[in-house]
Order: structure tokens, then sequence, then C-alpha cells
């Protein structure tokens, strides 16, 4: 008899993290994980096992539909906006081909067990793209359906899967015979900027924000690459978490959308800087913008609306601004270096 399992890709990664600490920690919930890389040792006790291996292997993938009654599949894996932009041929075919390798097998999964597959897809301020400075300040809070007009691969790459997600929820095989008969329960959020205190940022567009923190933890300087009024909407890593959690415990017949934005608080790169100051007294900080970065980073919003997240799932962040830094982020990045020195 196979196992039904909860699958995560990516496993490894800062969302990854706190997926398998939440879910290995209940009864009902088995997980099998994947990434490219070798799992953190102290993950392992949460896995029903572990699979090092990559997305683009079909092989790997449809051993699984075989072995593993998968009710739900969270596809984290990806190639974050910055590394993207060195290669985008190689983005574009992991996070593109590798996500459509994912939908298949939940639609292979979706056959065997004859019931919907939850397929939870995390997306980002990426699929944004406004045009100018002066238009992002006027906009204000930006719905899930505005200035999707995305300037990096990995925010062309994020919005292609998100309508790859709703084909095949709503569309797969139309003119089939089976057409309707096994579909997937998509569900995708849009995450703003995140900041952990438990990982090292990897390679995103707004880790500067976790940089910052890390840096000045280890008394390092750091040379910020956007400008000081440069503003994004952020969250606490340990929220994102709560948020694909929720999103996964909703009942269907509650979600009046596929994609929901999310977000927790905005501010700026310098109100940053002036809060790891004051709380790290060596902590340098300077800034030298990235005309490019900065370019990127101008064309998403500062302010996300996410009232339909908070109507249809009860979406609610456990950390406002001031007790992002103070009780989670603050003490946490201390006692991290604290306990490596």
């Amino acid at each position: 008899m196979r196992n039904e399992v909860v699958f995560i890709t990516g496993a490894n990664g800062e969302i990854g993290h706190g997926l398998l600490e939440y879910f290995g920690q209940r009864d009902d919930v088995f997980i099998v994980a994947l990434d490219i890389r070798e799992l953190d040792p102290e993950l392992e006790k949460y896995c029903s096992r572990f699979i090092q291996g990559d997305i683009l292997d079909r092989n790997l993938l449809d051993r699984l539909v075989t072995e593993y009654e998968i009710r739900t599949i969270y596809h984290l894996a990806s190639v974050l906006s910055t590394r993207a932009e060195y290669n985008p041929e190689g983005a574009h075919r992991i996070n593109v081909e590798g996500s459509l390798n994912l939908l298949r097998l939940a639609v292979q999964q979706a056959e065997w067990q004859g019931r919907s597959i939850k397929f939870i897809y995390p997306s980002s301020i990426a699929v944004y793209g406004l045009p100018d400075l002066d238009t992002k300040m006027r906009s204000g809070k930006i719905k899930e359906y505005e200035w999707l007009t995305p300037r990096t691969m990995y925010g062309c790459n994020k919005l292609y899967c998100e309508h790859l997600g709703r084909y095949y929820a709503s569309h797969y095989r139309q003119l089939g015979a089976d057409e309707n008969i096994h579909k997937i329960d998509f569900r995708c959020i849009r995450l703003p900027g995140l900041i952990s205190a438990q990982t090292i940022p990897a390679g995103g567009t707004s880790d500067y924000g976790p940089e910052m923190l890390h840096q000045a933890a280890q008394s390092l300087a750091y040379d910020c690459f956007v400008r000081g009024d440069t503003m994004l909407p952020f969250m606490a890593m340990s929220d994102a978490v709560k948020a694909l959690i929720d999103l996964w415990s909703s009942p269907r017949e509650n979600l009046k959308k596929l994609i929901y934005n999310v977000t927790s608080f905005s501010l700026t790169a310098q109100e940053i800087s002036e809060i790891v100051a004051r709380s790290f007294p060596n902590a340098r900080i300077t800034f030298t913008p990235d005309e490019r970065r900065q370019k990127i980073v101008d064309s998403w919003p500062g302010e996300l609306d996410d009232r339909a997240a908070r109507d249809d799932w009860g979406w609610s962040p456990e950390y406002d601004l001031k007790r992002a830094f103070e009780d989670y982020l603050i003490p946490t990045i201390t006692k991290r270096y604290q306990q490596v020195v």
C-alpha cells in the first residue's frame, strides 16, 4: 500500500525549512522532500524520505507516482531573480519546465487516486512591472490584476507558471474525452520580500533587507545596492510559511481566487538600515545603488493589496513591523551568530 504524503520541492530553501518543521511535527502527515542539494541534517528527522535530485528529471518524478499517494505538492524550487538574470535561459528551464513537470506529476496523481491534488505555488512580487518610479509612488497598494508586466526573467517565469496553474486547474485537456475529470486544486500566493533569521539570503533582488541584518550581526560592513528611499513590501519568513499553511488548510469553496497577494509591512531601505544600526552598534551600512538592479526594484510595488486573502481565507500576519524586528529577527539573528562565535 502506498503512503499518503506531502511532497515538497526545494525543501532545503528558506521556506522549505519552515514547512518541514511544521509538517514534521504532525502525526497525520508524511513528508517526501526533494532538493538538488543535500538536506540540512537537522531537517532529516522530519522526512519520511529525502531525495537529492532535480525537478527536471522526469524519470525520477515518474517513479514517485507508483511509490506514493501524493495529496499535496508544495513547489518551492526555483532560480531567484538576481541569479536568473545572469542565466535567463537556464532559469527559464528550471522555473518553467520544472514547474510543468510538477504539474504533470499532479495530474498523474489525480488520475491514480481519482481525486483532486492540491498544488501550492509561491509566486512573487516580481510578476509586477510598474513603468517608472512616479507611477509606483502614485499607484499605492497594488491588486492582483494590476501592472502584470514583469521586467525580469524570474518575474516572467512566475507569471507564466501562474497561468499554467490556472490552465491545469480549470481547462486542462478541455477538448479531450476526459475533460474536467481529474483537476488540480491550484493555490498560489504572491510573496513580498522575505526576511529570515534562520537562513542566509539566496539570491533574491529584495535580499538587501536580510543581508543588512546578517552582515551587521557579524560586525561586517554592508554596501546596499539600492537607494535609501527604495520601498518594498516585506514579511518575516515565518509569516510566509504561515501563509502557505493557511492557504493549504482553507476549504476550496472559500477561495474565490487561484492567486492571492499576501504582505505584512512596507518600509524603505533607509528605514531598515536605521533599525539595524540601533540594534547592532557595530553596523556599517552604506548605499551604492546599482543602476540595473535599482531599475528592477523600482518596477516592483511599494505596497501590496492583500484584502482578498484576508477576506477569503482569513490571512493575517503574526508579525507587523515592530514585532518582526524586535521580537523575531533581531534576537534570533543575534543568538545565531553568538553561537557561531
